[in-house]
């Protein structure tokens, strides 16, 4: 250790939505702050769905901290929120645009290479007035510490920089959280795995198929057996002048199924529905993946260590809300409340009870109750028993249950919409898979939509994105090349597929002394970096350096 290294007040690593929140906070506390982000630009390695809300409850919404985001930063508001029940070409919809507007102040679509670029202008202005600043392609790869206490950040193009506050706020593959021991990947049923293709439309087409004026927008989210048994759905969200399509499935489910994430993608984009949405118009113009973490089983009870404080996807802050899913609102709450606290700790001279001082905040301000509702303690204990699941199926799908589903049709869409009900709803194929199919039979209409196009295959979209190999260095090494092992990413993982050699996972047979194995290879030039086969494959794993890897132009 030397005393040259640089020293910062506060070092922030990742400029999302919960890094520019905690910038925000801190530079107007007078806090001296370097924020640190990977890529080449802000949001070009971030992916969202993507809606951001801003709660009537919230501590923090992002409009708050940024007057002028809405005007400059988002896409459309999203004024229409439907559900489809799908069974085969039959669909029953829902509108729970209630459930949408349940403390919800507003909400747009966004994407996040624009987004975050525009946030990283205002930090960079308002940490500049500190002191410190906003730095691109730098890579932190780790924590610094000191005599074994966490003392700031080691980089991979700079030397370490000390910090007497550090938030993690560098996304769900988080280094360093799993640094301090945080945040591990070993349970896949903590994750969800999000795939999206962003599809140009012209402008004036959204507004005729989907009904929606200048400033409206509308969401579609699907269920039923459009994804056979996958536990998950599909999305659609209104853009300015493009459609982000796409799904977000339990990754265990992925994995039991074996199912493959680009082939679930394609089972919505060549949906009648889908179809008559798209005549004439399916422009694919990016395609990305990324995982999401189950803040019911994932969000960080104490996202703290030391000096180092975490936010956001990081810290397992995302919440299934239902159909709804809500993750950058409470990284902006959480990054705000982080910067809040070390701004408070400090004035009481106490800086290093800011990571106490955040957890709390957390749960006063009602952000950890969100992220993990009691009630669904108490409803998955009972409902998430295979016993209680099946047996709910069979009902469902029998005469009685059909019948049932028939009479109460219209219960059945407000339930849909209660927001207490949404937050305890067990993690089983009932609400995903079976319901919803038994409600599309019972009650749904046929549509007859047929896609005019094909969507594209692998090869194609992986020679649509950007990419900066960092030849000779690569991000991810392959511990246990055993089928066994590692054998579920080469069709988890969203960029291969059992029968595409041009993805980075690929099943191979190699012989030895006159007989065959199976054995599992690996290609890191066309990884998206959404961190699947740390969880389902025996990997190392971290990110590229900065500015190296791929680059989203749309996210």
């Amino acid at each position: 250790m030397t005393d040259d290294y640089e020293h910062y007040e506060a070092v922030v690593v990742g400029a999302g939505p919960g890094g520019a929140a905690a910038a925000a906070v801190l530079a107007r506390n007078d806090v001296e702050t370097l924020v640190l982000e990977r890529g080449v630009e802000a949001g070009s390695k971030n992916v969202t769905g993507g809606l951001i809300y801003a709660e009537e409850s919230a501590p923090y919404t992002i409009d708050g901290l940024f007057p002028d985001f809405r005007e400059e930063a988002t896409e459309r508001p999203v004024t229409d929120y439907y559900l489809h029940n799908v069974a085969g070409e039959k669909v029953k919809t829902f509108d729970i645009t209630d459930l949408h507007e349940h403390d919800t102040e507003w909400s747009d679509a966004v994407l996040r290479r624009k987004m975050d670029s525009w946030m990283a202008d205002r930090v960079h202005e308002m940490a500049s007035e500190t002191g410190g600043g906003l730095l691109t392609d730098v890579r932190v790869n780790g924590l610094l510490r000191e005599d074994g206490e966490i003392a700031g950040v080691t980089c991979d193009e700079l030397d370490p920089i000390r910090a007497d506050l550090v938030v993690a706020a560098d996304g769900v593959n988080s280094e360093l959280a799993r640094d301090a021991g945080l945040m591990d990947w070993e349970d896949p049923d903590e994750w969800f795995q999000g795939v999206k293709a962003v599809v140009d439309v012209p402008e004036d087409v959204i507004a005729e198929r989907f009904g929606v004026g200048e400033d409206e927008g509308a969401a579609h989210l699907f269920s039923g057996d459009l994804f056979e048994d996958v536990r998950g759905g599909g999305f659609v969200y209104t853009n300015e002048d493009s459609l982000s399509i796409g799904s977000v499935f339990h990754l265990d489910s992925i994995v039991e199924q074996e199912a493959e994430p680009h082939q679930l993608l394609d089972n919505l984009l060549t949906h009648p529905l889908l179809a008559d949405w798209l005549e004439g118009h399916y422009d694919e113009v990016e395609y990305s993946a990324k995982l999401v973490p189950d803040s019911k089983k994932a969000a960080l009870r104490s996202p703290h260590e030391g000096r180092l404080l975490v936010v956001g996807d990081a810290a397992g802050q995302m919440q299934a809300q239902g159909p709804i899913i809500k993750g950058m609102n409470h990284a902006v709450s959480a990054g705000a409340l982080a910067g809040e606290a070390f701004a408070e700790a400090k004035l009481r001279g106490e800086p290093d009870q800011a990571g106490d001082l955040y957890e709390r905040k957390l749960r006063d301000e009602g952000v950890m109750g969100k992220l993990r509702p009691k009630g669904y303690r108490v409803a998955s204990a009972l409902g998430e028993r295979d016993s209680v699941a099946n047996l709910t199926d069979s009902l469902l799908t029998s005469s009685v249950g059909r019948t049932a589903v028939s009479l109460f049709g219209g219960t059945l869409e407000r339930l849909y919409s209660s927001p207490t009900l949404s937050q305890i709803v067990p993690d089983t194929r009932t609400p995903y898979v079976t319901l919803p199919t038994v409600i599309a039979e019972e009650l749904g209409e046929r549509v007859s939509g047929e896609a005019d196009f094909e969507p594209k295959d692998l090869a194609a979209r992986i020679g649509d994105l950007t990419y900066d190999t960092d030849v000779g260095n690569p991000h991810i090494e392959l511990r246990d090349a055993s089928v066994e092992a590692s054998g579920a990413a080469v069709y988890a993982c969203p960029v291969s597929a059992r029968d595409f050699g041009g993805g980075c996972y690929r099943e191979e047979t190699v012989k030895t002394n006159g007989s065959e194995q199976k054995r599992v290879s690996l290609d890191t030039q066309p990884c998206v970096e959404c961190g699947t086969c740390a969880v389902v494959a025996d990997t190392d794993w971290e990110h590229p350096r900065g500015g190296k890897g791929v680059e989203y132009k749309e996210g």
